[in-house]
């Protein structure tokens, strides 16, 4: 087998590692493809290409993730991961936890952790590599890497539910949401949302938001209810897909661009968040961008209309 070929056998595993490890969908492909830079001018061929490339795609988001720490914490607004609609690596056999592990709030708790704390858990946790693998990845001894992986399960834990929805319940309640909001629906709404629910935007400040944020299923049903019926009388349209592997919604404008993702975060038998990405930035490997400013004015003057 060629290079190329084994590469590119990996590069859905070298993908998946660099997107957990870095939250973004346009740093992970860079790093992925700085990885093939590497391993096509290396003179040798190592004795496992897999553990090989996944140490330096690994080492390659470690490096970019401290870099981007500066950024975040000068971010505008709430910090949000681009949206996955899909995740390349398909394992069948571990496809509920590959997909909780790519889930909008896994990825937020990882957040949490340093650099080194999340390489080592997405690997071994996450991808099942060896401690010997996991410690050549991050250059840290088998031992150091026993007790980052420690400190991060122990950060994981603390933000975890106490009951995970499968798979049918999430699609059970996505589907009551997405009715009730086509329907501007506030108690059918209220119905599906946690006492806590919260309501989150990421537009980074390039985009309009409804809210900074919104606790509470009350409000959040009021909000959503008297927004997305306006949407729909310009044109805006949604079509549920898996977002970060569970349940979501991409919005397009009337000429088919993307106006921003919904993912919701199911737990407990309710939708316990409801995350919006329209960072424009944050939508550009979905494709076509709508002008999400000029959609905002075009539903002020609607709303004015109706008033």
């Amino acid at each position: 087998m060629s290079k190329v070929e084994e590469f590119e056998e990996l590069r859905p595993l070298l993908f998946s590692i660099a997107y957990r490890i870095l939250g973004s969908v346009s740093e992970a492909e860079d790093a992925v493809q700085e990885t093939w830079l590497r391993y096509d001018l290396s003179g040798t061929r190592p004795a496992s290409t897999k553990s090989f490339l996944s140490a330096t795609v690994t080492r390659i988001a470690i490096d970019v993730l401290r870099s981007a720490r500066v950024r975040r914490e000068e971010y505008t607004g709430t910090w949000l991961p681009e949206p996955l609609l899909g995740d390349p690596y398909q394992d069948p056999a571990r496809s509920a936890e590959l997909a909780d592990s790519v889930s909008m709030a896994a990825l937020l708790l990882l957040e949490r952790l340093s650099p080194l704390e999340r390489a080592v858990f997405v690997l071994r946790d996450v991808f099942a590599f060896g401690f010997d693998e996991v410690a050549a990845a991050v250059g840290r001894s088998e031992a150091a890497c026993r007790q980052l992986l420690v400190r991060a399960r122990r950060h994981m834990r603390e933000g975890r539910p106490r009951f995970a929805a499968d798979e049918r319940e999430r699609t059970e309640l996505a589907g009551r949401f997405f009715d009730a909001l086509k329907n501007g629906d506030v108690a059918a709404l209220r119905g599906v949302l946690s006492a806590d629910v919260e309501l989150v935007g990421d537009g980074g400040g390039k985009a309009p938001q409804l809210a900074r944020a919104v606790v509470g299923a009350e409000g959040v049903a009021q909000l959503l209810a008297a927004v997305y019926p306006l949407m729909a009388r310009i044109d805006v349209t949604f079509e549920p897909r898996e977002v970060n592997g569970g349940p979501g919604a991409v919005f397009r404008d009337r000429d088919g661009r993307v106006l921003h993702v919904l993912a919701l975060d199911v737990a407990d038998g309710r939708i316990r968040a409801v995350r919006s990405v329209l960072n424009p930035d944050k939508l550009a490997h979905l494709g076509p961008v709508a002008d999400a400013w000029a959609v905002d004015a075009e539903l002020k003057r609607v709303r004015r209309g109706l008033g």
